[in-house]
């Protein structure tokens, strides 16, 4: 495939001039498509630097639960939700209107598309989400348009996909021609719960199928959060993005395999990356888990292994990755049975309770957890499996797993009633010592449960 052709303008096109200027004062009417992880954020973030916003989405519930002023993101607080909604924007109407209905698309000037992209059964690259939003925004594409496109994907996505069904219109970009609407890529770097960075403050890559586009792109990220870094293409926005979440899943992956590798030899796999970490310089610490979550490391580096194919790539490290990270929620299955064994028990029957449903600390995402696998493949050896999660009162139907299952109390008198738990979100409410006062056995994945506390600890 051709890469897209740069071209600089020695002066903005009349419709880039004109977005430009509606930038610069607010007048620009900002459309978010998907409210999730990604999409309410940086909706918020549009509606604090002063722009009026559209937030869209298919789920009405969401919706529902965000024109009341409410949030259903735990470090997304309601009163960040509610003093979004309150007031109204110079030019007119609401600051922060959340809506289903697509038809708002065509009263904004740019439009922004959060919205998933999975994996097939077959772990080929499934653009549905961001195909379907696309015919929704062409239906209503009109002359002076910016699209962005911020959902995880393979290079030439905005290029090969996107731009085409927009042009179906007869409306033109990028080719070296002056621009009818604006396209660019600028990927989502979101980080849950993370206290250092928020959607503001993490420097946004922005990349246009032109050099106008991406100057288009590049002002309007720039007037609401603190540090753009335009680049020279969509193509390498995309990559980029892809660099990110491989580079730790490679990470990952090795750790996780010198865990089973250092395990028979006895040696402790927490404790020797607190002794390489000891090293000022050439080392940075990854640490072992029961398998992959979120949406991006599990799924994104299969993308960039996909495309790689189209080009008779074969991308070995990605593959191998995905391999050793896929392997870890029977591993600590099989640890639980070993550890169950020496306890003198048979996994079949016995009581197991699954610490932690979100894929990271103290958040309330769960998507793509190892613990749903690791709850399913126990139940399958004959377990009698719960789970307590703090953030979860009850586990969530997903694309791959419905366990149908409540969380338990959190407490030590529930706690003590089953044979083995196994720590595999360390959440903070799971660090508390006399919680473990009358567990007999832990297999702890994230190195949180000390000996001292009483229990048998087994790392898994």
């Amino acid at each position: 495939m051709a890469p897209e052709t740069e071209t600089t303008f020695t002066a903005p096109s009349p419709h880039a001039a004109g977005l430009l200027a509606r930038i610069a004062d607010r007048s620009a009417v900002v459309g978010v498509i998907g409210q999730g992880y990604v999409g309410l954020p940086l909706a918020l973030v549009f509606v604090e630097a002063g722009f009026r916003v559209f937030g869209l989405d298919v789920d009405a519930e969401k919706i529902a639960r965000l024109e009341r002023g409410e949030s259903y993101i735990r470090h997304i607080g309601p009163e960040r939700v509610a003093q979004a909604r309150a007031g109204t924007h110079p030019s007119g109407g609401p600051r922060f209107l959340p809506s289903t209905a697509f038809d708002l698309l065509a009263q904004c000037d740019a439009v922004l598309i959060c919205v998933p992209t999975p994996l097939g059964r077959h772990r080929e690259p499934d653009l549905s989400y961001v195909l379907d939003t696309t015919r929704e925004i062409a239906s209503r594409l009109h002359p002076g348009h910016l699209v962005v496109l911020e959902s995880t994907t393979y290079p030439g996505t905005t290029d090969e996909e996107v731009r085409p069904l927009l042009e179906e219109t007869g409306l033109r970009t990028g080719a070296g021609q002056r621009n009818d609407f604006f396209l660019a890529f600028s990927p989502e770097r979101e980080d849950p719960g993370n206290p250092d960075f928020s959607t503001r403050t993490i420097p946004k890559l922005v990349g246009g199928v032109d050099a106008e586009s991406t100057e288009v792109a590049a002002a309007l990220y720039a007037a609401a959060v603190d540090h753009v870094v335009p680049l020279s293409s969509s193509r390498v926005a995309e990559a980029a993005k892809l660099l990110e979440n491989i580079y730790r899943s490679v990470n990952i992956a090795l750790v996780n395999e010198l865990k089973m590798t250092f395990d028979p030899m006895g040696i402790d796999i927490f404790e020797v990356i607190e002794a390489a970490k000891t090293k000022p310089f050439g080392y940075q610490a990854f640490y072992p888990g029961p398998g992959l979550g979120g949406h991006c490391i599990p799924l994104d580096p299969f993308y960039l292994s996909w495309k790689a194919s189209e080009y008779g790539q074969w991308t070995r490290f990605i593959n191998l990755a995905g391999e050793i990270n896929n392997r870890m929620p029977s591993w600590v299955v099989d640890k639980v049975q070993e550890a169950l064994n020496e306890e003198g028990k048979s996994v079949k029957g016995a009581r197991v309770l699954v610490l932690g449903l979100s894929y990271k600390p103290d958040i309330d995402d769960d998507r793509e957890s190892p613990s749903y696998e690791i709850i399913e493949l126990l139940q399958e050896r004959g377990a009698k499996v719960a789970y307590c999660d703090p953030y979860f009162p009850r586990a969530r139907p997903g694309r791959q797993h419905d366990v149908g299952l409540r969380s338990v109390p959190l407490s030590a008198a529930e706690f003590g009633t089953y044979d083995c738990l196994v720590l595999a979100t360390s959440h903070s409410e799971f660090k508390d010592a006399t919680l473990y006062t009358d567990v007999r056995l832990v297999l702890d994945t994230r190195n949180v449960v000390r000996p001292e506390w009483g229990p048998r600890v087994v790392r898994g």
